[in-house]
């Protein structure tokens, strides 16, 4: 079916699941439909072109990709669905048979092309804004070469391609001068950007992750720079050497821990040990300005016993995480783990996540606690929920942050100076 309609005025919708590098997508294909004459339908308005971006982690992502295909062939009549996605690529049969859907994106790096073929053309290399955020994503890289065994995502985003440098810092600094104050940098696997343009018989000195944002802290401006993930297995000296040296980087950082238990870690096929990954952050720490780190732990794994996962809770104290992404562990078809034996009950999985998740609130607090009487760089991101004149936003170590302020100060850095710890975000008194 060719995309086509009579209309001067064409109208698109654009609709987001999943992750960071999802949310990227999204804003370059909104971008390339602007381009060609497209402009967002309102909210009573209906859309000549749907775009949803899927994601298929999880299963409730799938039921999620396809509860909302219906409801927007439902409020759109007459619309035509472009799916594009995780999900699109790992069961395009199932999506192409949803409600107007016209065209199924199983290969995002086809994606031009396919756009092309409906007369959408000139598709940007990079992104200007980033619509209804305070910080811009950025994608470095896309692919993941390992094989743990819960992960699906090797199976629909397979191999490894990294941005040019040169795209990537035109794109920052494009996104700098559109008044962006903070730019995270993401991908599918980030660490391992580079990896597949300066391996084996390119001729070309390396150019890894160390390298990127060590360029990318020369563009001038008030402006700061955040990793949105890292392995401990890419963390080396190169690494935090241009870390300590980059005046725009934050110093937060996201290592993904998954489990605290050795044994678990073998049978999710990480590459890592416990004592490594610990002896890392304590690397940084000698090296940083009190950096804070943040990572994703997957509760309940096949197998896990009361022992495993009270080293996850005694390897989570041990490092001192300011924020912990809790997972339950969910059996993802196609995956190994799968079809392990012994899959834990959801009711222990539920239960060993809250026990947690308040130690996730006891560390966060010890860390905000380390922010007393310090100079904050806060980038206000909303008013507060609670208080009036009062404004919510995140400092450079990606504490919740709440001060004095108003609306005019969203998206804007403000100064202040941390004051009082709570559990669920640090109060900071506004320095004018």
């Amino acid at each position: 079916m060719t995309l086509t309609t009579p209309k001067a005025d064409k109208t698109c919708q654009l609709v987001t699941l999943g992750c960071k590098v999802n949310q990227y997508e999204t804003q370059l294909v909104k971008e390339t439909l602007e381009k060609n004459g497209y402009r967002e339908a309102s909210e009573n308005e209906t859309a000549d072109l749907c775009v949803v971006n899927t994601c298929t982690v999880t299963a409730t992502g799938d039921s999620k990709g396809r509860k909302l295909i219906r409801q927007l062939s439902k409020n759109n009549p007459g619309t035509k669905i472009l799916v594009m996605g995780c999900y699109a690529t790992r069961d395009p049969k199932t999506v192409s048979e949803l409600p107007d859907v016209f065209e199924v994106v199983t290969d995002k790096r086809e994606l031009p092309d396919v756009l092309e073929r409906h007369g959408i053309v000139d598709m940007p290399t990079g992104i200007s804004e980033f619509e209804g955020r305070k910080r811009a994503y950025v994608k470095v890289q896309d692919g993941c070469i390992l094989r743990c065994t819960y992960c699906i995502i090797p199976k629909v985003r397979p191999g490894l391609q990294s941005r040019s440098p040169q795209d990537i810092e035109e794109e920052v600094r494009r996104l700098v001068g559109n008044g962006f104050r903070e730019i995270v940098l993401t991908g599918i696997h980030v660490g391992h950007f580079g990896v597949d343009t300066t391996r084996g018989k390119s001729g070309l000195p390396p150019f890894r992750l160390w390298h990127l944002f060590r360029k990318l802290d020369q563009i001038p401006g008030d402006w700061r720079m955040r990793l949105s993930s890292v392995e401990t297995a890419e963390i080396n000296d190169d690494f935090i050497s241009a870390a300590a040296d980059c005046e725009h980087l934050c110093p937060q950082f996201h290592p993904s821990l998954q489990s605290g238990s050795d044994t678990v870690l073998r049978r999710m096929k990480r590459r890592y040990h416990v004592s490594r990954f610990l002896e890392k952050l304590q690397m940084m720490r000698e090296r940083l300005d009190n950096p804070s780190f943040t990572t994703d732990v997957i509760v309940g794994f096949p197998g896990e016993t009361d022992a495993e996962f009270e080293q996850t809770i005694h390897a989570c104290q041990e490092a001192a995480f300011m924020k912990i992404h809790i997972f339950p562990f969910s059996a993802r078809k196609g995956t190994p783990a799968a079809t392990y034996e012994n899959q834990i009950s959801p009711e222990v999985r539920q239960d060993r996540c809250q026990q947690l998740a308040e130690v996730e609130r006891s560390l966060a607090k010890n860390f905000y606690q380390t922010l007393i009487d310090q100079n904050l760089q806060v980038l206000v991101e909303r008013e507060s929920e609670d208080r009036s004149g009062w404004v919510r936003g995140t400092d450079r170590w990606y504490a919740p942050v709440e001060c004095r302020g108003s609306k005019v100060d969203i998206g804007k850095f403000v100064n202040a100076c941390g004051a009082r710890a709570h559990r669920e975000y640090l109060e900071a008194e506004r320095i004018f």
